[in-house]
């Protein structure tokens, strides 16, 4: 039975003669390392939809990366912007400072997780949270090591790179890395030991971790562990609650200071504001970005008071940072997201795409793992034969899909995930029709080459 279409309208011959001529433009003018996901060019987007130059309609499941939980182009959001941009654009925050700036750090204080005194520096983008998060802890602590984990992802600089897992297409031939950074295993509990029950297997983690202080890095040199509380582009990976709340104890233990990586948890995304509530931890310090602004360009460290004013003036900051029009909208997102509830929203829609690919799992064992958090949720393909991840199953799946109609992205070290980043004002019905569309593709490349 064909499934009927409300709201994807896409023709044959993707992509269109407009999308064809600036796709040549760009290969005059743009670096192929630039990579893309689908080859759309945008004029118009609302809430989940995304019409391109050519007047076709996609379902957007990508959400810009995780970075749209309110949405494309909120009309609170658009008119804070407006209306902020009237008023200033750009002052710098160390020459003239502004009042959207002293709110948003005060309403982040209040929303992130910890009761006690927080202070939070805006920067430009996740990238620059995460070096800033850095600088930090090494001031404040006085010593220069930092930890990070196996598939994890930190940024594209340089010390991004060096704290990021992932070699290809991230850091391949673009060493030598900064020093004092460490790599601990996270858990991957899907590949969990056969007799192992998840507590084991939780506890063996964190003994693990405990391990690789007396083999890799000593405590007395590490100023920080860097954790994203589930791993974004690794694969949306979800770890024990017992072995993030390991890691967490050991780190106050021996005086790490524990900074979340929330960039693409916070916000909503996982069920909860910030998903370091779902593991009962009070980060010293956070990093945050992508759905802070509805897709402006500005980032967030927050943490301990003590730990945020270790730096004298001058030592952190930046021309850009915390810029009044990304100050504005991440005000207006905050507060869209309390006042309709899209928190809850999240778990509503993660519940959704969970059990459809539950149900579908049944039938069709390339479907190795059906995971995540809230709204952040993802599907791993695994031939059931080999074992081997099904990266070309699943890059097949990815184009499929935009040529049905519905944008949608991989994940994982060996991309065979396909992660969901849905904005969190997506309807049921165009949750609904874009997982059938997803469904389709799914069940006639698999008639292909699936089994």
């Amino acid at each position: 039975m064909q499934l009927t279409r409300k709201f994807v309208s896409v023709s044959s011959n993707l992509p269109g003669d407009r999308t064809r001529e600036l796709l040549e433009k760009r290969k005059s003018f743009v670096p192929r390392g630039i990579g893309n996901s689908a080859p759309v060019f945008v004029q118009k987007a609302e809430g989940a939809l995304l019409h391109d130059v050519d007047g076709h309609v996609f379902l957007d499941f990508a959400g810009a990366i995780g970075t749209l939980n309110a949405g494309h182009c909120p009309p609170e959001v658009v008119e804070a912007v407006k209306k902020q941009a009237e008023q200033y654009i750009h002052t710098c925050f160390h020459v003239a400072m502004y009042e959207p700036y002293i709110a948003l750090a005060e309403k982040l204080a209040q929303i992130t997780p910890g009761q006690f005194p927080k202070k939070t520096i805006f920067l430009n983008s996740g990238a620059e949270a995460v070096e800033n998060a850095v600088k930090i802890a090494r001031k404040y602590t006085g010593k220069p090591g930092i930890v990070s984990f196996s598939r994890g992802f930190h940024g594209r600089t340089l010390l991004g790179m060096s704290l990021t897992s992932k070699v290809k297409p991230y850091k391949f031939q673009m060493g030598p890395f900064a020093p004092a950074i460490y790599k601990a295993q996270y858990p991957y509990p899907s590949n969990r030991p056969e007799g192992m029950s998840e507590q084991e297997y939780a506890l063996y983690c964190v003994r693990q971790f405990e391990d690789f202080l007396y083999t890799e890095a000593a405590p007395e040199e590490l100023a920080a562990v860097i954790m994203e509380p589930v791993q974004g582009e690794g694969g949306f990976i979800v770890p024990p609650k017992t072995f993030v709340q390991g890691v967490y104890e050991i780190c106050k233990k021996h005086d790490i200071l524990f900074i979340a990586d929330e960039i693409q948890t916070g916000f909503g995304r996982t069920g909860e504001m910030f998903a370091s509530t779902h593991f009962e931890i009070e980060p010293d310090l956070m990093t945050m970005s992508k759905s802070i602004a509805a897709g402006l360009p500005i980032s967030a460290v927050t943490g301990r008071a003590e730990i945020m004013d270790a730096p004298g003036p001058g030592e952190i900051g930046g021309t850009y940072g915390g810029s009044p029009l990304g100050c504005a909208a991440a005000l207006a997102v905050i507060e869209k997201m309390e006042r309709e509830s899209l928190v809850a929203r999240s778990r509503k829609i993660g519940e959704t795409i969970t059990n459809y690919f539950i149900n579908l799992q049944q039938s069709f064992p390339i479907i190795a793992d059906v995971r995540g958090l809230g709204a952040m949720c993802a599907v791993e393909f695994v031939f059931p034969e080999t074992k081997e991840p099904a990266k070309a199953f699943v890059a097949a799946l990815q184009h499929g899909c935009y040529e049905a109609g519905v944008i949608i992205l991989n994940a994982g070290v060996h991309g065979n995930v396909i992660r969901f980043l849905t904005p969190l004002v997506i309807t049921d019905e165009q949750l609904e029709e874009g997982l059938g569309i997803i469904g389709e593709v799914f069940h006639k490349l698999y008639a292909q080459v699936g089994k």
